[in-house]
């Protein structure tokens, strides 16, 4: 029977007080948590399965209270999605969800979160995203980033930026979003990354792409981690290995 392993490990980094990254696995939900140690989780490919990341906006109030809420209406609404435009569907309710838990709460004004992740079908697999944490299939010719990023172009010679063009939340008026989905035909061994920028700020796609071709899923996690440690940490880690087992 072919099955869903998702790989997964979230770490506050080493600047940040806080741990903003939220992550949801099927009905699993992971957040505000640190822990450096990966955990794995096996799911018979079947019902629809959700996993995905939310990275809650820094230098604006909540950020956990944002991507945690994302996470668990994901949780729920996840078992029902069956293609494109119910992602999206979903996502847009996340974003209202957003926006709802502030009412009457001026502490929670303008909170928001990014959101990427993958939704696992019986023969088909969908990348989506709204903001810039990133999704990437992993393949026998390199790493490719299939998510498309939230952000303004890049100046020559500038490799990441913190500005993000698209969020849930984040603003003081509900607005309707635009994600980014994709879908891909679904094969035994597939492998896909997703994960916040506390990793891929850090630590360019090259090195990325050197650690998941030398290691499997929880040495790869664990060496992925360390090397956004080592390059000083300074934003919350998350990431989540997806792969296709038989």
């Amino acid at each position: 029977m072919e099955y869903i392993a998702v790989t997964a490990l979230s770490h506050v980094g080493l600047v940040r007080e806080h741990n903003e990254d939220s992550l949801v696995i099927g009905p699993w939900t992971l957040c505000g948590t640190t822990t450096r140690s990966p955990q794995t989780l096996l799911f018979p490919l079947g019902r629809p399965l959700v996993v995905a990341v939310a990275d809650g906006l820094g230098g604006q109030p909540a950020g956990e209270v944002a991507s945690e809420l994302v996470v668990r209406e994901l949780a729920l609404l996840g078992p029902t999605l069956e293609g494109a435009e119910a992602i999206e569907d979903a996502l847009n309710l996340c974003n209202r969800a957003v926006h709802s838990a502030t009412e009457g709460r001026p502490e929670l004004t303008s909170m928001g979160t990014t959101v990427a992740g993958t939704l696992v079908l019986p023969e088909s697999l969908l990348s989506f995203n709204v903001g810039d944490s990133k999704v990437y299939r992993v393949a026998d010719d390199g790493l490719r980033q299939v998510s498309v990023d939230d952000s303004p172009p890049l100046p020559p010679g500038q490799r990441t930026t913190s500005a993000v063009t698209q969020t849930l939340g984040g603003s003081r008026a509900e607005h309707v979003l635009t994600p980014h989905v994709a879908t891909f035909p679904l094969s035994t061994g597939d492998r896909y990354l997703v994960c916040t920028d506390g990793l891929t700020d850090p630590v360019p796609d090259e090195a990325i792409d050197e650690v998941l071709r030398v290691h499997d899923d929880g040495k790869a996690a664990f060496e992925l981690w360390k090397a956004a440690i080592e390059a000083g940490g300074p934003d919350n880690i998350t990431l989540a290995l997806v792969r296709i087992g038989a």
